[in-house]
């Protein structure tokens, strides 16, 4: 392997750059072309999902895509948040190799901050905008990402994952029980973001989510240039050596405390802006929304998709929340009984088949995939 820098440098082998070229499939054909290629092509894709609310006018496909039974921008929104937390957390668990089943937390504290800055039914009646909440619910979230991280710095594997469940129970009892956060009455009056059209009808009402989901997607792409950024930078080679071989990684010079903290404060950053669009959008929320199943389903779709590839994470978040949804409205041609009720039953079936066919998940990462076909040759009879 051929390079002039340790792992924590953020050099890539060049054995691995050419790896990304010559492999086959879509992204090999995608990493061979021109910059230019890649970039026409990524503002096509870009486009396509702006257009994604309309895609139901589109004859013989459209049906076939929408969401039945349910106002489609809305579902289209709810993939948009879905998406925003697998990104997040497939830099803690994808990148850090960080167990973490408490990512559920993080999406509480950034909608709760917005809530109790923006609500009239706070006990801090400061009733901000939403506009002017976001900077500190998303400062909140990083502190606690790092409160989090902090005691679990010598954790690993089953354990870590024991703390990070806590963590996330911990917050849920809280606000149930506290008259503070309102257990089941919850928030409500949460304002939405800001603007209007010429004619002084606001933009983000009630009535349309498609701004809602425009604006999710508009801070999806955001988040991807940014986690793209930092996993092929100096901080994402020290993920990868972590995740690797921790012990390995302190002998060449990684500063592993450091660096595990960056993906806690990271992954909480990305998860808080989920809540606080998903406060925006719902203008009321309570403690039921916060349940642990929530993080257990991010985590699911982050594995299916492909765990520490970035479009893996994105296809993961978009199919946990788009099936059971899809469910809605379709009957079983035998029974005849509606799908829906059995959503998540289907739903664990489809990820037992992918886990069994494509353990690596759907969009694996090049390197995941190649540590899988070597566990495989070294357990294969000989």
């Amino acid at each position: 392997m051929t390079t002039t820098e340790s792992p924590a440098t953020g050099a890539v082998p060049e054995a691995e750059k050419k790896n990304w070229r010559t492999s086959g499939g879509v992204r090999g054909w995608f990493g061979r072309q021109h910059w230019a290629v890649r970039t026409a092509l990524s503002i096509v894709f870009a486009v396509l999902a702006f257009l994604l609310p309309y895609v139901g006018d589109v004859p013989v496909i459209g049906p076939q895509i929408v969401t039945q039974g349910i106002d489609w921008p809305s579902a289209l929104f709810n993939i948009s948040y879905y998406v925003l937390l697998a990104l997040g957390l497939n830099v803690v668990v994808g990148f850090a190799g960080l167990l973490d089943l408490g990512y559920v937390g993080f999406f509480a504290v950034g909608a709760y901050t917005v809530a109790m800055l923006t609500s009239p039914d706070s006990v801090l009646h400061t009733e901000w905008a939403w506009l002017a909440s976001i900077p500190i619910a998303l400062a909140i979230t990083m502190v606690s990402g790092l409160i989090l991280g902090w005691p679990t710095l010598r954790l690993r594997g089953d354990y870590l994952a024991i703390v990070t469940l806590g963590f996330a129970e911990i917050i849920r009892i809280f606000a149930t029980s506290s008259e503070t956060l309102r257990g089941d009455r919850g928030f409500s009056d949460i304002p939405h973001p800001p603007g209007s059209y010429a004619d002084g009808k606001p933009i983000f009402g009630v009535a349309d989510a498609t701004p809602y989901y425009w604006l999710g997607l508009s801070v999806i792409i955001l988040v991807i240039f940014g986690v793209r950024n930092l996993d092929r930078s100096r901080v994402g080679r020290s993920w990868l050596a972590i995740r690797e071989d921790e012990e390995a990684a302190e002998i060449m010079g990684v500063r592993t405390i450091k660096y595990k903290l960056w993906a806690f404060a990271i992954g909480a950053f990305i998860g808080g802006l989920g809540g606080v669009m998903f406060a925006g959008q719902q203008g009321f929320m309570n403690s039921q929304t916060f349940i642990l199943q929530f993080s257990i389903l991010v985590l699911a779709g982050v594995v299916m998709g492909g765990s520490g590839n970035i479009f893996g994470a994105i296809l993961g978040g978009a199919l946990i929340s788009y099936i059971p949804d899809r469910l809605r409205g379709i009957e079983d041609p035998i029974f005849h009984t509606d799908l829906f009720g059995f959503r998540f039953a289907i739903f664990g079936l489809v990820i037992i088949a992918i886990m069994i066919f494509r353990p690596q998940g759907i969009i694996p990462s090049r390197r995941r995939a190649m540590e899988l076909k070597d566990r495989e040759k070294e357990v294969a009879p000989q």
